[in-house]
């Protein structure tokens, strides 16, 4: 009988444990909104692949573009916006070339070439 009081008072014990741990664990979920915050950064890591692609994609077309000093062209992207600049001055012909590569490109919402230095 001792037994069987032990058994009846440990699943008892462990019932009101796994209840408790239930309810705190219910009412930190709903606080912290978890599927709130991992929605913000799957936007973020989105956003910042795209930016990446755009980079990747502005860069490869300026660099095999005949006439282009695309290797002294440095590109940046920030959600979406391009900025050109270079250290080499090229000709405004040139710098018009590379705006208008760079706005044909999918993703990319504006173009900043205040840094490309003309001659």
């Amino acid at each position: 009988m001792k037994k069987f009081a032990i058994a009846a008072a440990t699943a008892t014990a462990l019932t009101l444990t796994l209840t408790m741990a239930n309810a705190a664990f219910a009412a930190q979920a709903t606080t912290q909104a978890p599927m709130n915050v991992a929605a913000g950064e799957v936007d973020k890591a989105k956003e910042a692949t795209s930016d990446t692609w755009i980079t990747t994609k502005v860069k490869s077309d300026l660099l095999t573009e005949k006439g282009i000093p695309g290797s002294d062209i440095k590109v940046e992207t920030n959600k979406g916006v391009v900025s050109l600049s270079s250290t080499v001055a090229i000709t405004d012909a040139q710098k018009k070339i590379a705006v208008d590569i760079t706005k044909k490109i999918k993703g990319v919402k504006a173009v900043s070439a205040d840094g490309l230095k003309a001659e």
